[in-house]
């Protein structure tokens, strides 16, 4: 019985086996020419997006066998749903998943523990083979390069020392350049496992019937052009090293692919996973899993809101800057709509669900995450490019070597000793340590920075990018509600504001009370005791404090008690509000005393970093789910145009002018750092995560800024471009040796210390450019 994939569906697919970016094209092409099907496979992410169209007879285990059959591993990719949780597996004959995403998954999936586990797996044998790699090549190059060293059996000895390196360890390359002969096609895998093949193959033949394997042979260090006939020559420390330095560079950038999912099951993790339920009365404590639609669940003062819902007893203020970016936290009373995942800052609720599992805000923001990435093109490497021109013409070189010298009389082991050489010569080893000395130099350089870079795709964008979408709240601002301004009576002390309105909010949950508490610590220190404290609802607090009735909160709760606001309170409570604030009244003893402005300030660097990224060439959009008229005037106090603020935007929104700006033909970087940044971070095509941020946004970002400072993301785009032109500029040299090299070669001219020396002074050259990076400097912070 087969699996047919209802109406217009799409389906993920988990890949294994790709090692460029040619697999994922390759992988692609083929399941493209299946009718009905459009696909898009991610060579980052490690996946496939397949949409079958209504109708067309394609079977999940079709376009499984499809992917085997052109050599990769395939499974159908599971959804997670928050809590951690990964969806119930269905059978192998069960319908696809063609419900809402994370309904379902079919084709007898694993579940994610199982694939994560794979991948774990797979990273520990390329870090064994690496290490093994490393551990024996270095004697082998020490031997090979400095002739004091070479005792009576030396070469022996570096035989028993490179095969281990040029079989077990260096199998990704052969197994991946066998996948590319069978459909005809040549990358860098090709290019790698020809020369050190060719090299080693060579030194076998050279010791055990030529004269390499003579007792007490040598290599002399000279430098002459003379012909050889090659069979005291081995080149074991080419085949060792090339294969050392490019499972380095494979083992650092499959580390950073492993962590492409991170971004989904962070955002997963974020829900409650456990949840007190009201049954019968009385509250029964289950996991999140187990709650249905119409579940009544009680939600106290510091915990989670275990999923989407109504709130039907209770009032209290609401965190939901994680996901929606409003810095101030929200009220909500009886009839009001609280999400999943926000924090209770205040009293009890109790909440009635009315979306639950995948159909929450959370899901759905997870599931723009993994769509986002999804469909991020994955970056073609140059060195992937270049050798799908360059492998060819080595190997046509090489036979074209065999031939003429044949041709010419010259004899079989001459003629090989000049086409194995054509072979040898080619093999990268400067461009095998071109991208990982460059990127370990500046993904180093930038970790002392704070800068943290993900990987070599990072690179490729930052040169293009020329607009940046920032975040405002932890972004261009603290993310904290502070006391910015206090405004008196004439016959009031600030102190004595600050002390008694201090003291009542110190006895507050209410993270606005908590921003007047903390300025008053800052000021007073301890703080009188409150007695008669009181909770008023959507209205402040009240208390008797040293003596005299306080009261702190809205306008209102002022007139509850017939106290009203002088002229000059009115109109400072007024700008406050038109500039987005909150104002909060403070009254005592019967009169009006005070207005107090509290909003989430301006980081002191950010207008400086906005000004340094326009430097660079990029346009700053401002944009946030704050409301309008604080987005206006945080972007006037840090120097952002008017007409580029986008404000008072759901996470799905800010997704979506992402989106839009590519489609206009921009090129976009996107700063932020909470969840509800975290779909927007991995839909730009450079994602700037602030490093006091959460994990969901760090994860799916890009570039991560340690110290959360604006001022870094004009240093990281500086540094990512000169790593970027520090890798092209080594690619560059170490291919233009190659070619100059290939002509000495072909004409039997190029002895093995030629050869040496040339590797090795195309090697320095690559290092030394690549430790130039070390030398970056950030521009000077001035607040």
């Amino acid at each position: 019985m087969t699996t047919t994939v209802p109406e217009t569906t799409q389906v993920e697919l988990a890949i294994g086996g790709m090692t460029c970016a040619s697999c994922a094209a390759r992988i692609e092409k083929r399941l493209n020419r299946l009718e009905g099907v459009s696909a898009s496979v991610n060579y980052a992410t490690e996946k496939a997006r397949v949409i079958v169209e209504d109708g067309a007879p394609v079977s999940v285990p079709e376009l499984v066998s499809v992917v085997e059959a052109t050599g990769y591993t395939a499974r159908e990719a599971p959804r997670v749903l928050p809590g951690g949780s990964p969806p119930a597996t269905a059978s192998a004959t069960a319908p696809a998943s063609g419900g809402p995403p994370g309904a379902a998954a079919g084709g007898g999936t694993p579940g994610a523990a199982g694939t994560e586990a794979e991948a774990d797996d797979g990273l520990r044998s390329l870090r064994q083979r690496l290490v093994t790699a490393a551990v024996l090549s270095v004697p082998v190059i020490l031997l090979a390069m400095v002739p004091a060293w070479q005792f009576t059996y030396w070469q022996w000895a570096s035989l028993v020392l490179a095969a281990p390196v040029v079989t077990y360890a260096a199998w990704p390359f052969h197994r991946a350049a066998f996948l590319n002969a069978r459909h005809g096609a040549a990358t860098m895998d090709t290019l790698i496992s020809v020369g050190t093949s060719a090299a080693f193959a060579w030194s076998v033949w050279a010791l055990f019937l030529g004269t390499a394997g003579t007792p007490g042979m040598t290599h002399p260090f000279e430098l002459t052009l003379a012909r050889s006939d090659g069979s005291g020559n081995i080149y074991l420390e080419a085949a060792a090293g090339v294969t050392t330095f490019l499972l380095a560079g494979r083992y650092f950038e499959t580390r950073s692919k492993r962590r492409a999912g991170a971004a989904l099951r962070t955002l997963m993790e974020l829900g409650a996973r456990e949840v007190n339920v009201l049954r019968e009365g009385r509250e029964v404590r289950v996991p999140v899993g187990d709650l249905a639609l119409g579940d009544r669940f009680v939600v106290r003062p510091g915990e989670k809101v275990a999923t989407d819902g109504t709130v039907v007893e209770g009032s209290s203020a609401i965190d939901a800057s994680m996901l929606t970016g409003e810095s101030v936290p929200v009220e909500v009373t009886v009839g009001d709509t609280v999400t999943g995942a926000t924090v209770n800052a205040g009293g009890r609720l109790v909440v009635e669900a009315t979306r639950v599992g995948a159909d929450t805000q959370l899901a759905r923001i997870a599931r723009l995450v993994e769509d986002a990435q999804n469909g991020k093109a994955a970056a073609q490497r140059l060195a992937d490019r270049i050798s799908g021109v360059f492998v060819p013409v080595v190997i046509v070189l090489a036979l074209a070597t065999l031939g003429f010298w044949l041709g010419n009389g010259a004899g079989w082991t001459a003629a090989f000793t000049a086409a194995v050489a054509v072979l040898i010569i080619a093999c990268p080893c400067a461009l095998g340590l071109a991208t990982p000395t460059a990127l370990m130099a500046g993904t180093g350089r930038g970790a002392q920075l704070g800068i943290l870079i993900k990987g070599p795709e990072v690179l490729e964008t930052t040169r293009r990018v020329d607009t940046v979408v920032l975040d405002k709240t932890g972004t261009i601002t603290t993310g904290r509600m502070s006391l910015l301004a206090l405004h008196t009576t004439p016959d009031t002390d600030e102190d004595e504001v600050l002390r008694l309105a201090g003291a009542l909010e110190h006895a507050s949950e209410h993270p606005v009370a908590r921003a007047v508490a903390e300025a008053a610590r800052t000021r007073h220190g301890d703080l009188p005791e409150v007695e008669d404290f009181g909770n008023l609802p959507g209205l402040g607090v009240q208390g008797v404090v040293d003596g005299h009735a306080v009261l702190a909160g809205r306008e209102r709760l002022l007139a509850d008690w017939a106290i009203e606001l002088p002229e000059d309170l009115a109109r400072a409570k007024a700008a406050a509000e038109t500039a987005g604030r909150t104002a909060i009244t403070v009254a005592w003893d019967g009169r009006a005393r005070a207005v107090l402005e509290i909003a989430d300030a301006v980081k002191d660097t950010s207008a400086q970093a906005i000004a340094r990224l326009r430097a660079l060439g990029l346009t700053p959009i401002l944009l946030t789910g704050d409301n309008a008229a604080v987005a206006r005037t945080v972007a006037r106090e840090v120097g952002i145009d008017p007409e580029h603020v986008i404000a008072e935007v759901m996470p799905q929104d800010k997704a979506d002018v992402v989106k839009r700006l590519q489609a206009e033909g921009r090129s976009v970087a996107m700063a932020g750092d909470g969840v509800n940044d975290a779909a927007a971070l991995a839909q730009a095509d450079l994602g700037l995560a602030m490093g006091t941020g959460t994990d969901a946004a760090i994860e799916a970002a890009d570039l991560t800024l340690v110290a959360g400072d604006l001022n870094a993301a004009a240093d990281a785009i500086r540094l990512a471009r000169a790593t970027l032109s520090t890798i092209k500029a080594n690619l560059f040299w170490a291919f233009a040796y190659n070619v100059a090299a290939l002509p000495l070669a072909a004409t039997g001219l190029l002895n093995p210390m030629i050869a040496g020396a040339a590797m090795a002074l195309s090697s320095v050259f690559v290092i030394t450019n690549s430790l130039r990076l070390r030398r970056f400097t950030p521009l000077p912070t001035t607040a």
